[in-house]
């Protein structure tokens, strides 16, 4: 029992440091789609610029996990330009990675059994909602921490386990 409160902490640690989230060093950028704040430091924020340069002021911040960028066209080296519904500037897109269309599926659910979505990457974690065996239109946000992935559903977001997610 203690050792599985230390390991509880020690997660809850790292991924309040940011250090266990990994996501990918090359992000996927795709003009038209949505995009998640990715590769900073979980107390930091991915700023939106005036213009497509870090020499630009900025016009606000999107903290780290944050989701609902859109790249609005093509980008100019290593700069896009962006609208949050809020803000529209220029963000560095080695900063954000594109949501995935939702393709996935839960699979390998017991009959009669559910899915839990949790509120971290943990089995110990709360639940949030539980799935259906045959629920789909799922779309992975572009955070994996081990076996879990970020996902969003149905209005929901939290994590699940890889195990038991498969594209359509």
């Amino acid at each position: 029992m203690l050792g599985q409160v230390i390991r509880c902490l020690l997660t809850a640690m790292l991924l309040l440091s940011g250090a266990a989230l990994s996501t990918n060093a090359q992000a996927q950028v795709v003009a038209g789609e949505e995009h998640c704040v990715v590769n900073i430091q979980a107390n930091d924020s991915l700023n939106f610029r005036r213009g497509p340069g870090a020499y630009f002021p900025s016009e606000g911040a999107k903290p780290y996990g944050s989701c609902g960028i859109l790249v609005t066209g093509a980008c100019l080296g290593n700069w896009c330009p962006a609208e949050d519904g809020h803000m529209l500037g220029w963000v560095n897109k080695r900063y954000i990675s594109m949501v995935s269309p939702a393709l996935y599926c839960v699979a390998g659910v017991a009959p009669g059994d559910r899915l839990n979505l949790r509120a971290y990457p943990a089995s110990t974690s709360r639940v949030l909602t539980r799935l259906a065996r045959n629920q789909c239109d799922i779309a992975f946000l572009p955070y994996r921490v081990g076996g879990w992935q970020k996902i969003r559903v149905g209005g929901w977001q939290g994590w699940a386990s890889l195990n038991y997610l498969s594209g359509q």
